[in-house]
């Protein structure tokens, strides 16, 4: 890569050089990003082979198969190498295409491969028959002096597992329990999942003791049901929140109407103040009444007296006529 990195200016160079080491970091965490990486140093240098090779993977890893595809092509057409083709192939396999995927297995390109690329296409040619339904095909294609060696090589676990898987799928269970436990031997680095399979099949379920995700979930869980219980506790026995509010409500309407009761009361005594009034009115009347009931008797006493006046007067005039 160095070598082809070469053929650019210093400036390029280095800005190409680190866009594809952020790939070779990123591509097994975080493949998009590993993408958008290749993207880039794709649009700087898009003739020099290690980069489209770096572009293939990033889609590779993405499920973006045929712009993998293509970018595989492309570095193969620059540098002849035969090193990509079990990749091509997988390629073929990912677009829907396992018949393609098996007429390349049996190219005279897969000759040019070394070992691991050879073990690399035989796993493709398997996964391209169990495409096809063909299962008993698959399980014959993995069987392989590869397989068979008791020596343990970088592809050796994927190979068992890849065979375990097979059998388990024609439902030779046992034979499958004991590939998968081979696996698992030779999966020092946790490359495959073999371990859960046997335990799947063994029926053991594990659980992690130091998973804080579990725990937290867990303490989260518990929590939530205490949360819970408190709420249904107050709901039956303590009055809530709202009903504090209603109840300070209503005794503000009970406050509103003693005080309106205070002002009526106020009302009442007011009303009571008149008619007191109206009493002495009455009473002044009913004196006015006596009074006038004696003037009335005065004024008749007067009158009599008037009338004996006269009569005497009419006497004293009718003696001296008389006379």
């Amino acid at each position: 890569m160095r070598q082809e990195l070469l053929s650019l200016p210093k400036t390029l160079a280095e800005d190409v050089a680190r866009n594809l080491v952020m790939v070779a970091r990123l591509i097994d965490e975080d493949p998009d990003g590993a993408y958008e990486y290749s993207k880039i140093a794709l649009r700087l240098a898009s003739r020099v082979a290690a980069v489209r090779e770096a572009a293939g993977f990033a889609a590779y890893a993405t499920h973006k198969y045929s712009e993998a595809l293509s970018e595989f092509r492309a570095a193969r057409r620059m540098t002849g190498n035969a090193d990509l083709w079990p990749l091509m192939a997988d390629c073929e396999r990912g677009l829907g295409r396992p018949e393609k995927a098996l007429e390349m297995a049996g190219a005279p390109e897969v000759q040019k491969l070394d070992k691991a690329g050879q073990v690399e296409m035989r796993l493709v040619a398997a996964g391209a028959r169990r495409d096809l339904d063909q299962i008993d095909a698959a399980i014959v294609t993995l069987q392989s002096p590869e397989l068979a060696s008791s020596s343990i090589q970088p592809w050796t676990a994927r190979l068992r597992y890849a065979y375990a898987d097979a059998l388990l799928a024609a439902e030779r269970e046992d034979e499958a329990r004991e590939w998968f436990a081979k696996a698992v031997e030779s999966d020092k680095d946790g490359t495959t999942d073999a371990s859960d399979r046997l335990a799947e099949l063994d029926g053991v379920e594990f659980v992690d003791a130091l998973d804080e995700s579990a725990d937290d979930s867990e303490q989260d869980a518990s929590e939530k049901a205490g949360s819970d219980t408190v709420v249904t506790d107050a709901s039956s026995d303590e009055p809530s929140d709202e009903a504090d509010i209603a109840d300070e409500d209503n005794i503000d309407d009970e406050d509103d109407i003693d005080d309106d009761s205070d002002d009526d009361s106020d009302d009442e005594v007011a009303t009571d103040e008149p008619r007191e009034d109206g009493d002495a009115v009455a009473d002044a009347e009913i004196d006015a009444d006596d009074a006038g009931t004696e003037g009335v008797a005065d004024r008749q006493a007067d009158e009599d007296a008037d009338k004996a006046g006269a009569g005497d007067r009419e006497s004293g005039r009718t003696e001296r006529d008389s006379d």
